[in-house]
């Protein structure tokens, strides 16, 4: 409903209307988008029962009820001591507590003798919460006391005391009635019906306490607690039955009749007891008269008028709540209009179908419809059938019956027609289907579908795979439709095996629906086998089994296994027996596999298209150990310190160690000898072994061999090598040590070489260090052989460096030799040469350039080098000059890059900017080159004849060509 709702609010005793509120004169009260608000509650004047009545022009509802009541908590009537209460030892009793006049929640306590001594609830003690009493199943001396009710409201926070209640034992003891209470009895419940207790269901207190959360209607019933102890048991039973305020499962909803119909209305509620039923018309009850009846929930009203518009609610109450249900009655009373469901200006059917013509005017009420065509008026036949409804059929269609039709609707208000035209074609024929096909995975197909079609029909293709439309923008990778207006051909690309199913074409006319299948099987590589297994493993093989996968449409032929350990980089094919597994097999040995080492294993099926996806992996499985079997490689060594023989080896890999306590046996002599020395390394990754005696001579030839063993064994041993003791150091330092500058970053070392030594001397080691350095920042250049001299790079400009030269062998340097100095020279200049001008005439380029001009801190200019870069050839030039110009012969037929560097006592400095020399005879420029762009960037050299144009950054030499007129 469009029109805005206007709300007032009432106070109700009961279902009487008390009085309107009166917002406007009422300070305390006032609307906020239909809330209404109350400050300062009074108890005296807010208390009652609230509900809202919303109207607007179409009528009026009212609200569920609301109640405003207020929580309080007076005092115990009676403030002196109440009188005892006697009982025997043994016995139970009750204390009653009797709660003041409240409203709002209550919470119960007892006070023992004096705060703050409460009672404890436990399996003799408990306090119910609904009556306030207190029960003591078995009393003791100890019990003896006065007892104080204490009440807490828990909405006000109030708490108020009863007066105190004496407790106290009779001392004529009954032996019988002590019996009946003692020993405490043990508490359990059941419920008469035999059904179990469902899981929410809670006890408390020692059992004496039950309780039933969300209480359903399933929850009702009679239940029994049972109090059981050595002496005998006792039952006490109590029924709980299940109440609640109404429910809907039936509502009204907002109706439109036409005038003169009938409403009939009903609406159904649950509750507890059975809710009764009343209805309002705009707020107000709904009365019994004629036309209007109300029975058991259900509204009728017969002959509608326009009268009877407005808002219903149907009303559900019981003692425990009232809901309300809202709908709208329209009654309607118009002429008939078909400006919502006029005749489609142009219907298409296809010749021999049936043709259904809808005339569905709106009217209230309902208007009589009748055809014509053209100017006559339609009259039933054997192919024409005209509903009461207004629809008109026409059966097995032919060109005669295309023309205009019209329908004409009247009623007691007025008349109203609409018109449309009926155009009959011919059927849509199919000219060439899809066929049943065979194909391999990756390959690509076309599934024809064309038709002839009369031409005044819109004609549309779609295809379905397996029962869902092909979406041709999401699956453009496999799927396009290919052909004209009268093709609706499926490409399929790029095919894999989950594109195999039925494929159907679908072609839609305006006026009938036609459709052609094929079946695509496509065949591909073997699924992957599944469940590999290892069923038996020894220290070299182990026994598979698999189950297969799916052949995909082609058989089987072959299986490959392969394998992999932490040991390899990822998974390698493995030996077999047999050697080749065929399609058929689901078992296997591999052979050839280290000891001691974890295996996976996986399995690869193969037919006649491919190699399919592997298996997943089987769970991991350890050969068995055994003997090491193969030797330590790559045996040698030799030098060391003094009267020491050092032994090397490459060692085993963990898959080769075939077993724990892996270790290595080094067994050596000298040459010549028979008897070996035997020594065991227990590191694995050990490969290095040093043998110290201080008979050994320096440089002495000894036989060496290394083996492998571990717990179950030695293996076998590598091949004999021969090695040589440490040797000593040289003992002499060389002599006519020199050293000069070469540059800012080089310094030349020069020395005299050893004369015939003792020791052997394999080259010699310079040292350096700057001035007041540390030792550990010494720097330091070897070079092996009978050199005696070396150049040090890599240093500092305008540094002194201090070098000392030692020659060394195997045992390390000997003496270092006196040490010198040399200062390396200024840095060259940090800039190339600028302001570098060249011509050419013919082909000689000449270029010229400002001298570059060397500051205090930097090395003095020697000269310049012109570097030519030729492209064609690929290849550089270099041309040295003391001057700050250069000529160069350049080729016609090549390309060239010219950079310009400076030279220094330092070093090379900085070059130029490069300049580009493009090709003499071929001189292209850019095609947005203009006259006006080339004047613009003419730059003048020092010929009068030539110039050179900038483009892009591509430099063009030119020259000036005068043209008479």
């Amino acid at each position: 409903m469009t029109t805005l709702f206007q709300i007032v609010w009432s106070v109700l005793y009961i279902t009487k209307l008390l009085y309107s509120i009166d917002l406007g004169s009422d300070y305390r009260r006032h609307m906020s988008g239909g809330s209404l608000i109350i400050r300062n509650l009074d108890k005296d004047q807010d208390t009652g029962i609230y509900q809202c009545m919303a109207f607007n022009t179409w009528g009026s509802i009212l609200s569920r009820r609301a109640s405003i009541q207020f929580a309080y908590l007076e005092n115990f009537k009676t403030q002196s001591v109440r009188s005892a209460v006697n009982v025997r030892e043994g016995q139970g009793v009750v204390l009653l507590c009797g709660a003041p006049p409240h409203s709002g929640e209550l919470t119960f306590a007892w006070i023992f003798n004096e705060y703050p001594y409460s009672v404890q609830q436990d399996s003799r003690r408990f306090v119910s919460q609904e009556t306030g009493s207190l029960y003591i199943a078995k009393v003791e001396p100890s019990d003896v006391g006065n007892y104080t009710c204490v009440v807490n409201n828990t909405v006000t926070k109030e708490k108020v005391l009863s007066s105190p209640t004496p407790l106290v034992l009779r001392s004529d003891v009954e032996i019988r009635l002590f019996l009946l209470c003692s020993p405490v009895p043990e508490i359990s419940w059941r419920r008469t019906s035999g059904v179990p207790f469902p899981s929410k269901v809670k006890m408390k207190n020692s059992n004496a306490v039950l309780e039933v959360p969300n209480f359903q209607q399933e929850d009702a019933g009679t239940y029994e607690c049972i109090a059981e102890n050595r002496r005998g048991k006792n039952v006490a039973r109590g029924r709980i039955s299940f109440h609640a305020k109404p429910q809907w499962f039936q509502t009204v909803a907002d109706t439109a009749k036409s005038i003169e119909e009938n409403l009939f209305w009903e609406c159904k509620a649950s509750g507890k007891p059975k809710p009764s039923y009343s209805w309002l018309k705009n707020g107000e009850q709904l009365m019994v008269e004629g036309r209007v009846q109300i029975e058991n929930g259900a509204l009728s009203i017969t002959a509608l008028n326009l009268s009877d518009s407005g808002m219903y609610q149907c009303v559900a109450e019981n003692k425990h709540g009232s809901i309300y249900s809202s709908a709208q009655l329209m009654v309607l009373a118009s002429a008939p209009s078909f400006s919502r469901s006029p005749l489609k200006a142009l219907l298409k059917a296809r010749s021999g179908s049936e043709v259904t013509l809808e005339c569905k005017p709106q009217a209230s009420p309902p208007a009589i419809s009748l055809w014509k065509k053209g100017n006559e008026i339609l009259q039933r036949s054997e192919r024409i059938t005209l509903s009461p409804n207004g629809t008109l059929k026409i059966a097995n269609v032919t060109k005669r019956d295309a023309g205009g039709y019209m329908c004409i609707a009247k009623n007691q208000f007025g008349t109203a027609s609409t018109t449309g035209t009926l155009l009959v074609t011919e059927p849509t024929r199919i000219t060439m289907r899809p066929t049943n096909m065979e194909i391999i995975v990756g390959e690509s197909i076309v599934l024809p579908c064309q038709i002839a079609y009369d031409p005044a029909l819109d004609v549309s293709f779609s295809w379905a795979f397996n029962g869902q439309l092909i979406d041709f923008q999401r699956d453009s990778d496999h799927f396009e439709r290919v052909g004209g207006t009268i093709s609706g051909d499926l490409m399929i690309r790029n095919i894999q095996l989950n594109h195999g199913g039925k494929y159907v074409c679908v072609i839609d006319t305006d006026v009938e629906s036609l459709s052609t299948s094929a079946i695509l099987v496509v065949k591909g590589p073997p699924g992957p086998p599944d469940k590999v297994a290892v069923e038996e493993i020894t220290d070299s093989t182990a026994q598979l089994s698999w189950t297969p996968g799916s052949d995909n449409g082609s058989p089987i032929t072959s299986y490959i296994i392969q394998a992999r350990t932490p040991f390899t980089v990822g998974w390698q094919a493995v030996d077999t027996v047999p050697e080749v597994i065929s399609g058929n097999m689901l078992t296997a040995t591999v052979v050839s596999l280290n000891a001691w080492v974890e295996y996976e294993f996986r399995v690869v099926a193969r037919n006649a298209v491919g190699l399919g996806e592997p298996s997943p992996a089987s769970a991991k499985t350890r050969t068995e150990d055994a003997v090491p079997d193969t030797a330590p490689t790559d045996v040698g060594g030799g030098g060391g310190a003094k009267s020491e023989l050092v032994i090397t080896w490459e060692p085993l890999p963990e898959e080769l160690q075939n077993g724990e306590d892996f270790g290595y046996i080094v067994a050596l002599r000298p040459v010549g000898t028979v008897t070996w020395t035997r020594a065991i390394i227990s590191t694995p990754g050990a490969s290095r072994y040093v043998f110290r005696n201080d008979t050994i001579q320096p440089f002495s030839p000894f036989d060496i061999k290394v083996g492998a063993y571990n717990k179950r064994g030695e293996g076998p041993f590598s091949s004999i090598a021969t090695v040589f003791s440490a040797e000593e150091v040289p003992s002499v330092a060389p002599k006519r040590v020199g050293a000069r500058s070469l540059s800012a970053s080089q310094i030349e070392v020069i020395w005299e070489a050893l004369p015939g030594l003792p020791e052997r001397v394999l080259g010699y080691e310079v040292v350096y260090w700057e001035d007041g350095t540390k030792p550990d920042t010494i720097g330091k250049v070897r070079i092996t052989g009978n050199y005696t001299q070396v150049n040090i790079t890599g240093l500092k400009a305008d540094t002194a460096y201090y070098l000392s030269v030692a020659a060394f062998n195997t045992a390390g340097p000997g003496p270092q030799s006196a040490p010198i100095n040399s200062t390396t020279k200024k840095p060259p200049p940090d800039r190339g040469p600028l302001n570098i001008q060249w011509s050419m005439i013919g082909s000689t380029l000449t270029l010229h350039w400002d001298p570059v001009v060397t500051m205090e801190t930097e090395s003095k200019v020697t000269g310049y080098l012109v570097v030519l870069k030729r492209h064609r050839y690929n290849d550089i030039n270099t041309i040295f000059t003391n001057r700050t110009t250069a000529e160069l012969s350049l080729s016609a037929s090549d390309n060239y890059l010219i950079q310009i560097k400076v030279l220094s006592e330092g070093g090379e400095g900085m070059a130029s900017e490069p300049i580009h020399i493009h090709k003499l005879s071929e001189l292209h420029f850019p095609s947005s080159f203009s006259i006006s762009t080339l004047f613009n960037r003419l730059i003048r050299s020092a010929g009068e004849d030539t110039f050179k144009i900038s483009v892009h950054g591509v430099v063009y030499p030119c020259r000036w060509v005068f043209i008479p007129c």
